[in-house]
């Protein structure tokens, strides 16, 4: 049974940021709000919570569409190939927020996205999303939790979410209402930014 506890997003309190922290180190998954919709996410370095995602998404972990959610952009360079000035410049002003940036992926990738090309990187405007990453050291595996309702997709009711996660989880944030629309997907691994997915945020970049 998952733990709830709640964490305020202005100055989230630093104890219940330490305890999502230690159950991540320990291979926990945690349910936590972005600047968009909530999130299932888990540590990138734990290979056994990674695979206990991707049998929760019914996804092959090697295959999976994760997005990795990042402090900021300084240890961007651990992810992602060496990136050209104007893409770095797009990131610069559009982060933090409500987008996901497909980026070509480095070879210090963790063993199990070894093979993968590119990698989503998030950097969500969200004060508890941001402390837990920061706190953690390094970024989240994330992936976005959806309804089997098509007329919601997303849950926004954090008490809602706890009801139906409790028994796949180890812990959910309760941090207020959650939005239900997605991030913007932008591939940025071509010549030309291409937009994948058109969600809150706004494509005047």
């Amino acid at each position: 049974m998952a733990e709830f506890i709640k964490i305020y997003t202005e100055n989230p309190n630093p104890k219940a940021i330490q305890k999502v922290v230690q159950i991540l180190r320990e291979g926990g998954l945690v349910i936590f709000p972005s600047d968009t919709v909530y999130a299932l996410g888990c540590d990138i370095n734990n290979k056994a919570a990674l695979e206990r995602i991707a049998l929760i998404k019914g996804v092959k972990l090697e295959k999976a569409h994760f997005s990795f959610v990042c402090h900021d952009l300084s240890n961007l360079s651990d992810y992602v190939r060496q990136l050209d000035s104007a893409t770095f410049k797009l990131l610069k002003r559009a982060l933090p927020g409500p987008y996901t940036f497909i980026l070509p992926g480095s070879n210090k990738l963790p063993s199990v996205f070894k093979k993968k090309k590119e990698v989503g990187i998030r950097i969500p405007d969200n004060g508890i999303a941001q402390a837990i990453v920061k706190a953690l050291g390094n970024p989240i595996v994330s992936t976005s939790i959806k309804d089997e309702d098509e007329v919601i997709e997303y849950t926004t009711d954090p008490e809602l979410i706890y009801e139906k996660w409790q028994n796949l989880v180890d812990l959910v944030i309760d941090g207020g209402y959650g939005g239900n629309i997605p991030s913007t997907v932008i591939d940025l691994t071509g010549d030309e930014p291409l937009l994948v997915r058109e969600g809150k945020g706004s494509l005047e970049l």
